[in-house]
């Protein structure tokens, strides 16, 4: 077996206090990462490290942990410009537009969905991220949303059901119909392709009532919850995620001080997805992340890349809106973006760079990682490894 040792690193982020300065982002400086097929196989001071078949010289570049992008909506076809464009000349944005998403992928072929899909997948890597969760969501029917999953779960473990985005248009005077077919031969026909499921409890899409309706039938399904929560007004959609131990409550960005207390209570269970992509391309209100970060919560950073509502891949960018506009400091939004979409997914094996994890590292044009926010919008990425494999 071929090892090789990334060598020189000034900065490395091992999202493990033990293994550096105590601090939760565990940086090692002069730092040396040893890699086995697609695994890490040792972390540490350059001076200590093993022997390696092969090394490669990172030339005082900071290293972190390859980005976890918990939440995206790549499955899709069409073009929203001329919704974002009027949007931002004063139109509120509202779920409805995601009909016009919808209409758009039932028509395009599988071929066209999957080469889009493939298209944004190559686009993040460039910007750093090894590991995505992506949903289905803009077929609505059960025949779109299958497939919808079916191509996704080709390029990732990660893939949510979403069929309750918004009622089906072909639904529209009958509400509960749709349910009864979300949580019925929809389910049925997507939970083989899926490890989550989700809804979208929202005025204007599901309410309480309907979005446990929904995540119940999934987890009897066998698929794990996940909530779209608090987006656009207050509502019950924090409380149920908390309720059904769902692995995140996305979006987070309308909170009650209970609201704020039981995700802080279930920090161990439920993750706060936070995701400013929203609220840039909306002009929303942003979430307050330091308020969740003080009370105990457990964040994540997520793109929501989506052509409605937030048509961006880029974790690093995202990073920046959370230092910026947030309030959490750069090793709390890097953090975020990295351990916390992990604990969004439930995994222990990315996220972190430690021995016995999956090899997922990124090199910055950097020496350190304070400059993905300190300098906004510059591609700062030198090198991807994604499971032990030099990807870009």
């Amino acid at each position: 077996m071929t090892t090789t040792a990334i060598t020189n690193i000034g900065s490395l982020v091992t999202n493990d206090p033990a293994l550096g300065d105590g601090t939760p982002l565990g940086l090692i400086q002069n730092a040396t990462v040893v890699i086995e097929n697609e695994t890490v196989a040792w972390v540490g001071p350059a001076d200590k490290a093993p022997a390696a078949d092969e090394a490669y010289d990172a030339q005082g570049r900071a290293a972190i942990p390859g980005f976890v992008d918990s939440h995206s909506h790549l499955v899709f076809a069409g073009d929203r410009t001329a919704e974002f464009n009027a949007r931002m000349s004063g139109r509120a944005y509202s779920a409805g537009g995601i009909r016009t998403t919808v209409a758009a992928t039932r028509a395009a072929s599988d071929a066209a969905l999957e080469a889009n899909l493939v298209r944004h997948l190559d686009e993040a890597r460039r910007q750093g991220t090894t590991t995505f969760e992506t949903k289905s969501g803009y077929g609505l029917t059960v025949q779109d949303e299958a497939r919808a999953l079916r191509i996704a779960a080709a390029h990732t473990e990660e893939v949510t059901y979403l069929g309750a985005h918004i009622v089906s248009p072909d639904y529209a005077d009958d509400p509960a119909g749709y349910v009864a077919l979300v949580t019925g031969e929809m389910l049925t026909a997507c939970a083989p392709y899926a490890r989550w499921v989700d809804v979208f409890c929202e005025k204007g899409a599901f309410d309480g009532d309907q979005a446990r309706a929904i995540l119940t039938a999934g987890a009897a399904a066998g698929l794990i919850p996940r909530v779209h929560a608090n987006q656009l007004s207050y509502g019950p959609g924090v409380q149920l995620a908390v309720e059904l131990e769902a692995a995140s409550a996305d979006h987070c960005t309308h909170l009650t001080d209970a609201d704020v207390d039981a995700l802080a209570q279930a920090a161990g269970t439920t993750v706060a997805t936070l995701l400013p992509g929203a609220e840039f391309s909306t002009r929303a209100q942003w979430p307050d992340a330091r308020r969740l970060l003080d009370a105990g919560a457990t964040v994540a950073l997520s793109t929501d890349c989506n052509p409605g509502s937030s048509y961006t891949s880029s974790m690093p960018f995202c990073i920046a809106l959370a230092v910026r506009d947030m309030g959490m400091t750069p090793d709390e939004a890097l953090w975020s973006a990295t351990a916390g979409g992990a604990r969004a997914l439930r995994r222990t094996d990315i996220g972190t760079l430690t021995a016995g994890a999956r090899a997922d590292l990124v090199l910055l044009d950097a020496p350190s990682h304070v400059h993905l926010a300190y300098r906004p919008g510059v591609p700062l990425v030198s090198a991807v490894w994604q499971r032990g494999r030099k990807t870009a």
